[in-house]
């Protein structure tokens, strides 16, 4: 497995790291949501902590976040 890969797999998205990524790339909730291809109502959920992203959001989501230097603390 590639550390990119290794990477992309490994970060747990909870509240907290949603919103913080959302507010480092200067989005609203609806501009994340059109990147990501979900609703608005989605992430709000997410930044609830009403549900957590699925594996392919949370990808998506450590891609956003590396391409924008975004550090996210792994889960051991």
């Amino acid at each position: 497995m590639t550390a990119r890969r290794l990477a992309v797999d490994s970060i747990e998205w909870d509240a907290g790291k949603v919103r913080a990524l959302r507010e480092h790339l200067g989005l609203t909730q609806r501009q994340l949501a059109e990147e990501l291809g979900v609703r608005q109502q989605t992430i709000s959920e997410w930044e609830k902590g009403v549900y957590t992203p699925r594996r392919s959001s949370c990808t998506l989501l450590t891609m956003f976040a590396m391409e924008a230097g975004f550090v996210v603390k792994r889960e051991k």
